[in-house]
């Protein structure tokens, strides 16, 4: 009988349940399988070709009848998480195989400078690792990966080719500004690279060598792919979110979720999006701390009798939303600054040093995450403490002087939250409390439209 809980899975095990354990140990060409059914039992190793789902199967088959287990019998397997996925967990969770995904890096390892490690000696460490969770140990023997459903994973595909479309972009324009700085040249702009890139020449007047010249027009012509990739994918995520501002609830929970966090000011649609499909649009956190640890930014203390140390911030999470999280932090300081966690920071680090006030904006980004959790989960009727109840203000466009240089707006009219301007600036209201800025909503939609759905709601 198995048993999931929000973050983890747990296999439930009685003593009189015939079990058969199996261990995987994935490879590209092929896979190792550890068989057992008691705990201190040597696995029965086997070897089969990679992804070979009915010979997978023919090997449990007679592991069951070398083990004097019945056809029937129940099976408990689990592998380290990788590039294989989920969908080997599907396929044998289909079959009637209680699957676990364990997290590499919670598995323990002897501290020796230099151990073993074969293949066959992992395998024999998971099949005893497998009986020690089935048995119930008192210390818990590794972390289980909350495995999503077919659509929340492909939910995420969209802001993952979008980041690495960027990442690809950027490598080709640094590998064309370092061709042009040996050469003693430069161009203005990335606007049209091609065209720029035709007109230059050499110090004395000469024109670029030939094999120089053809290996720039080709990363020229790289250049523009990705640019044209990376605005057919922005526009994508534009027009769902549109939709979903326009028409509630027509887009699913994951971009009604976007849709809420993107009109907060100081919130922009990248942090909104990744934040929405990464964090809390499948994963239901059954506290706050949970919520702290996934983002990787929980304190990891190192006490041990008169020697006491503090080692930084676990970094144990998603390192994609422990960066977004540090840098809304620092815009919600900005856009935000009467709010109430503000203040706290304000009180608390503001007239601290630099290293100061850096450490003390990882324990807002934390807070920050947290409020926006439990402020998601009760459907936006808590505004928590970040936020107060506070109507819509008027739109404001920032002047483009005072703009942000660090990250420049984006070609859809929305500033980057990577850069702590995550919407535009609004007219601040006069309140007792302590206000929320509104956002600007997405272009061609009304304040009424960016305003429904709010997690700070005003009835």
């Amino acid at each position: 009988m198995s048993k999931q809980t929000a973050t983890a899975s747990t296999i439930e095990s009685t003593a009189t349940t015939p079990t058969l354990m199996l261990a995987l140990e994935l490879g590209e060409a092929s896979w190792k399988l550890g068989f057992s059914s008691a705990f201190g039992q040597a696995p029965l190793v086997r070897d089969i070709g990679s992804r070979n789902r009915k010979a997978l199967l023919a090997q449990i088959a007679w592991a069951k009848k070398q083990l004097g287990l019945p056809a029937n019998g129940r099976v408990v397997s689990c592998y380290e998480a990788g590039r294989e996925g989920f969908w080997l967990h599907r396929f044998l969770v289909a079959e009637g195989v209680e699957n676990l995904i364990v997290d590499s890096s919670s598995i323990e390892v002897p501290q020796k400078r230099r151990r073993a490690k074969t293949d066959r000696l992992d395998l024999a460490g998971l099949c005893d690792l497998l009986a020690r969770h089935l048995a119930g140990s008192a210390k818990r023997v590794w972390s289980i990966v909350r495995v999503p459903s077919e659509g929340e994973e492909d939910r995420r595909h969209l802001h993952r080719e979008l980041k690495t479309s960027k990442q690809d972009r950027t490598r080709v324009s640094n590998r064309i500004k370092s061709l042009l700085a040996n050469n003693g040249l430069t161009i203005a702009s990335w606007k049209d690279v091609g065209e720029q890139l035709r007109k230059l020449s050499l110090w004395d007047g000469r024109p670029l060598p030939a094999a120089l010249r053809s290996r720039l027009a080709r990363y020229a012509s790289d250049y523009r792919y990705y640019s044209d990739r990376i605005r057919l994918l922005e526009a994508e995520r534009r027009d769902m979110l549109s939709q979903e501002l326009r028409q509630p609830g027509t887009q699913g929970v994951a971009v009604a979720k976007a849709a809420q966090l993107y009109s907060l000011r100081g919130v922009g649609i990248n942090t909104a999006w990744l934040y929405s499909m990464e964090f809390f649009s499948w994963r239901t956190f059954r506290n706050t701390k949970e919520v702290g640890s996934l983002a990787g930014l929980t304190p990891t203390p190192r006490d041990s009798g008169k020697r006491y140390r503090e080692q930084g911030i676990g970094k144990d999470g998603s390192r994609h939303i422990r960066g977004s999280a540090i840098e809304l932090a620092w815009g919600w300081l900005r856009f935000q600054p009467e709010s109430e966690l503000s203040q706290w920071y304000q009180r608390r680090f503001g007239s601290g040093s630099k290293r100061i006030r850096k450490i003390g904006i990882v324990a807002l980004a934390r807070k920050e995450a947290v409020d926006r959790a439990v402020a998601l989960r009760r459907n936006g009727r808590d505004p928590g403490r970040s936020c107060v109840e506070n109507g819509p203000a008027t739109p404001l466009a920032k002047p483009r002087d005072q703009r942000s240089t660090t990250r420049k707006e984006n070609r859809e009219g929305i500033v980057d939250s990577a850069s702590g301007a995550g919407g535009s600036q609004c007219r601040r209201v006069s309140s007792p409390t302590p206000p929320v800025r509104l956002g600007r909503p997405l272009p061609g939609l009304s304040v009424a439209h960016g305003a429904q759905g709010l997690l700070c709601s005003t009835q």
